[in-house]
């Protein structure tokens, strides 16, 4: 079994015992993902940690873009909830990289491929990618290397 699903369901005993309901929702919900996840890949065994990685990465990307949807319709109480199921996932994240480190890989990125104007941002965005990959959004690195393109 992987480490990383080993962990959280160790988190889920642990958040049915302390009787923390909303950690022990965020927990299930994302066991669920991953064994869907499984099911969809049509896995022999359990998905890699990279793999379950990805799999918060996409729930955590679902909550931003629900606390977005909640803030434009006037509902705080939802936005909490969101929040503090989304900040239960981040912790099973790698740490994310900064906005100064990306910005600091996307010059080393464009010096090495030569590029000089927006037209070279598909090489650039390969090679920053793949240093970033589970790291950084790929929203935030792509806006970060059009502006450093555009400069």
């Amino acid at each position: 079994m992987p480490k990383l699903l080993q962990k959280i369901e160790e988190d889920l005993k642990k958040a049915v015992m302390e009787r923390d309901e909303v950690k022990i929702s965020t927990l299930r919900m994302i066991i669920t993902d991953i064994h869907n996840e499984e099911i969809a890949k049509k896995k022999r065994g359990k998905l890699t940690d990279e793999e379950i990685q990805e799999v918060i990465q996409r729930s955590v990307k679902k909550h931003k873009d629900s606390i977005e949807a909640f803030k434009k319709g006037g509902r705080e109480d939802l936005v909490k909830k969101e929040k503090e199921e989304m900040e239960i996932l981040v912790g099973y994240l790698p740490k994310q990289f900064t906005k100064e480190e990306i910005e600091k890989i996307v010059k080393d990125a464009i010096t090495k491929t030569g590029a000089t104007s927006m037209a070279d941002i598909g090489k650039v965005m390969g090679q920053v990618m793949g240093q970033v990959k589970g790291k950084a959004e790929g929203r935030v690195v792509s806006e970060i290397v059009k502006e450093q393109l555009s400069k």
